[in-house]
């Protein structure tokens, strides 16, 4: 099957790419064009990019210069569409960049477009806005379907929903993307794996019994996801990650997420103070419980607070991989742009189960196209046994009569 070489516009730390690749050799990266230097420095942490086109700004690229691409997979700056902006929508010169894309695919003409914006898009100035996006990217003669998608149902414990545009060249195509097979978002037990301290469960299902053992860091009684706002709850998933994510806590309802942490240690006859074994009362998370002796009494301390979720605990929400988030570390992005870097990215399980559609669905027409290839040779052939035949005769025809006269 031939592979599909795409442009990563608006990279950011590259979660189209991401998810894109673990389809497989499908899908080749041949450029991408990012205008931060902070995502820039990330981007080429990450991936392989030597050789590959590059442009930092999406208004400066020439299209003429770029290789053969088949793909363009763009997530254009949402803030001006976005509830959690001010909404204006192309009056921001942030919104303006979408016409970029449609500069590039008009002078290109790929044959596929994916591209990935906030649900604000579809009702802002009362849908308006959508539907000039859509008009100016049909004027180019492709055909269009998009749907919202919740990064929930996709392997990743965030309530993230985007909606997900994909155009075609090919109008067989028309409706065979979405809506696309989610998961049943059953409970997760454990939503972010990791050792002692990293560990994030879902509150559903029971608890373990509460041992000195069972409620260290990151046990199953130990970390939730917690709003952090004034009125915390806690969920299943993680609030959307956003770009503000540093800002702290929110009055926004429901806007952010921390971790809910509940220690749980071995306490020695909690009602009298001066107990001691071995000049202790009270044990640290993990430790065993105190030797247990007929006079002593033996209890479990439980106490809750709330940290943030860590960087690295966002780039899992995204659905990037701890190798990925290390080599960041080592490239030496800061805290803070990490936090940004993974609230402006799109989820990569998400681009990844679109890609995986895709795929199936042009392979599915590649074989379509060459079964009517062989069908049209058949008939050629035919056609020509057919008209060799009745030329044959003529020619025996003409031969014999030559003979009589003679």
């Amino acid at each position: 099957m031939k592979p599909i070489k795409y442009l990563d516009m608006f990279a950011g730390v590259g979660g189209f790419r991401t998810g894109l690749t673990n389809v497989g050799d499908f899908f080749v990266p041949v450029g991408w064009c990012e205008i931060d230097k902070h995502a820039q420095k990330a981007y080429r942490a990450l991936y392989e990019t030597e050789g590959e086109y590059f442009c930092d700004d999406a208004t400066q690229i020439k299209p003429e210069d770029l290789p053969e691409i088949d793909l363009i997979c763009a997530g254009f700056p949402c803030q001006p569409f976005s509830v959690s902006g001010r909404r204006l929508g192309f009056a921001d010169t942030r919104g303006t960049l979408f016409h970029e894309i449609v500069r590039v695919a008009e002078a290109r003409r790929p044959a596929y477009l994916l591209l990935e914006n906030v649900p604000g898009l579809l009702n802002h100035e009362g849908g308006k806005t959508f539907g000039t996006i859509l008009a100016a990217i049909h004027e180019l003669g492709y055909s269009l379907e998009w749907c919202v998608l919740n990064s929930a149902n996709f392997g990743v414990p965030q309530q993230r929903r985007r909606v997900y545009i994909v155009g075609y060249l090919d109008s067989r195509l028309s409706g065979k993307i979405f809506p696309l097979t989610q998961s049943d978002g059953a409970p997760l037990r454990q939503v972010i794996p990791g050792g002692q301290g990293q560990r994030v469960y879902s509150p559903e299902g029971a608890s373990t019994c509460l041992t000195s053992q069972g409620g260290g860091w990151g046990a199953k009684t130990g970390l939730y996801f917690v709003d952090m706002n004034p009125n915390p709850v806690v969920t299943s998933e993680a609030r959307c990650i956003t770009a503000r994510y540093l800002a702290g806590i929110s009055n926004r309802r429901g806007e952010h997420s921390g971790v809910l942490i509940s220690d749980a240690r071995a306490v020695l006859t909690p009602e009298r103070e001066k107990v001691r074994q071995q000049g202790r009362r009270m044990k640290e998370p993990g430790e065993p419980m105190f030797t247990l002796t007929a006079q002593d009494k033996h209890g479990v301390v439980c106490g809750d607070w709330v940290r943030r979720l860590m960087p690295q605990e966002c780039f899992r929400l995204q659905g990037f991989a701890d190798e990925q988030f290390f080599k960041l570390v080592e490239a030496g992005i800061p805290e803070a742009q990490l936090y940004k870097m993974e609230g402006n990215s799109v989820t990569t399980n998400v681009v990844t189960a679109i890609g995986l559609k895709l795929m199936q669905e042009v392979e599915k027409l590649e074989k379509e196209d060459k079964k009517a290839k062989n069908i049209f040779h058949r008939i050629a052939a035919i056609a020509n046994r057919l008209f060799s035949h009745f030329k044959s005769p003529n020619k025996k025809e003409e031969h014999d009569n030559a003979e009589s006269c003679n």
